[in-house]
C-alpha cells in the first residue's frame, strides 16, 4: 500500500468485536501449532523510574510481521489513565506493504487474558470452581473472563486488590455480568481455598507464598514481566511444575522466573514445557485425573503473540469488509 493515509485503522470496540475470546484462544492455539515466528523484544526506562517502553516485534516469513509498541506507566492510574497503552502496525508477510493499524491497548489486554487462558486450558484442573485474581487493574475483567471461558465449571471469582475500592469496582462489574464476585481482605486464606490464582499487578515483592497453596491448584502469573519484579516466592516456584508461554520472554525478562534463576534455585531446564510443545502435543500438561500438582504458567507475552492476534483480527476484519 503505497498511501498511508488509507492504511485501515482497527479501532478498540473493533477489537473487542473481532476477538471473542473463544475464538481468539483456539486462534492462539493453532498458532502455536505452527512453525514459531522469528521475535524480538526490547525492554527499557528510565533509571530509578517505574515507567517502562517496550517494542515487540515478530515475523511469520510468508504471512505477516507484527510491530507492536507499548507504554507502561503506572502512575496514569491515579489520573484515570490507562497504565498500558500500544499500537500494533502489521505488515504484509509477502511483500512488506503495511495492512493495517490496530489499537494496540484493547489488543493486548484480550491477547494476554487469552494467554494465560491458553495456559489454562492444558494445567487448570478441569473442575476448577474457584478463581481468585489477584489485582484489580483494567486487565483483571479479561482475565475472568477468558479463564471461565475455557473452565465454564468456575463458579465464583474472589477479588484481591491493595486498593479496597479498586477490587470493589471490578467486583461490582463482574456481578453486573452475571458472574459471583466478591472481595476478598485475607490474601493468605483466598489462595488456600482457589483452584486458579491468576496475578496482574507491578509488584516487586511477592504478594503469594507458596505455603499457602493447596493440591492441585494452578497459578497463572501475568504480572511480573520485569526482571526485578515478582508475584510469587521462590517457596511458590519450588512447589509448582513450572510452564510458560515462551522461555525467551519468561527466563530472562520476568522476575518470577529470573529471580530464582538468579539464585541457583532453579535451572532453565526445570521448566516442563512452553506453549508451542503443549498445544502440539509434545507435552502432556495437566492429566484429567491428577488433583494433587500444582502447576505454575508464567504469562511472558511476547512479539509472536502480538502478531497471531493481531493477524487473526486482520482476517476477520477482512472477512466482514463489502
Amino acid at each position: 500500500m503505497d498511501d498511508l493515509t488509507s492504511l485501515p485503522l482497527i479501532d478498540a470496540p473493533t477489537i473487542t468485536e473481532l476477538l471473542p475470546y473463544g475464538a481468539l484462544i483456539d486462534a492462539l492455539e493453532d498458532g502455536h501449532r505452527r512453525p514459531a515466528a522469528v521475535a524480538e523484544r526490547v525492554v527499557f526506562g528510565p533509571d530509578g523510574s517505574d515507567q517502562s517502553f517496550l517494542g515487540l516485534v515478530a515475523w511469520q516469513p510468508g504471512d505477516a510481521i507484527g510491530v507492536k509498541l507499548v507504554t507502561v506507566f503506572p502512575g496514569n492510574v491515579a489520573a484515570g489513565r490507562p497504565s498500558v497503552q500500544a499500537v500494533v502496525v502489521l505488515f504484509d508477510g509477502t511483500t512488506g506493504a503495511p495492512l493495517a493499524l490496530l489499537d494496540g491497548t484493547e489488543l493486548t489486554y484480550r491477547k494476554t487474558a487469552a494467554d494465560s487462558a491458553l495456559g489454562a486450558r492444558h494445567l487448570a484442573r478441569p473442575d476448577a470452581m474457584t478463581l481468585l485474581m489477584v489485582g484489580a487493574g483494567a486487565l483483571a475483567a479479561h482475565l475472568v473472563a477468558a479463564h471461565r471461558c475455557v473452565r465454564p465449571s468456575i463458579e465464583r471469582v474472589l477479588v484481591w486488590n491493595r486498593t479496597r475500592s479498586r477490587a470493589d469496582a471490578l467486583a461490582t462489574e463482574l456481578s453486573a455480568g452475571g458472574v459471583d464476585a466478591t472481595v476478598v481482605d485475607d490474601l493468605a486464606a483466598a489462595v488456600a481455598t482457589a483452584d486458579i490464582v491468576s496475578t496482574a499487578t507491578m509488584t516487586k515483592e511477592p504478594l503469594v507464598a507458596g505455603d499457602w497453596l493447596r493440591p492441585g491448584t494452578h497459578l497463572d502469573l501475568v504480572g511480573a514481566f520485569l526482571p526485578d519484579h515478582r508475584e510469587v516466592d521462590d517457596d511458590a516456584v519450588l512447589r509448582a511444575d513450572i510452564y510458560v508461554d515462551d522461555r525467551l520472554a519468561t527466563l530472562t525478562e520476568d522476575g518470577d522466573l529470573v529471580i530464582p534463576l538468579r539464585a541457583g534455585l532453579i535451572a532453565a531446564g526445570d521448566v516442563v514445557a512452553d506453549l508451542y510443545e503443549l498445544c502440539r502435543g509434545d507435552a502432556p500438561g495437566r492429566r484429567p485425573d491428577d488433583t494433587d500438582t500444582i502447576t505454575l504458567f508464567e504469562n511472558g507475552g511476547g512479539g509472536h503473540l502480538d502478531l497471531m492476534t493481531a493477524a487473526f483480527a486482520w482476517r476477520r476484519y477482512g472477512a466482514r469488509s463489502p
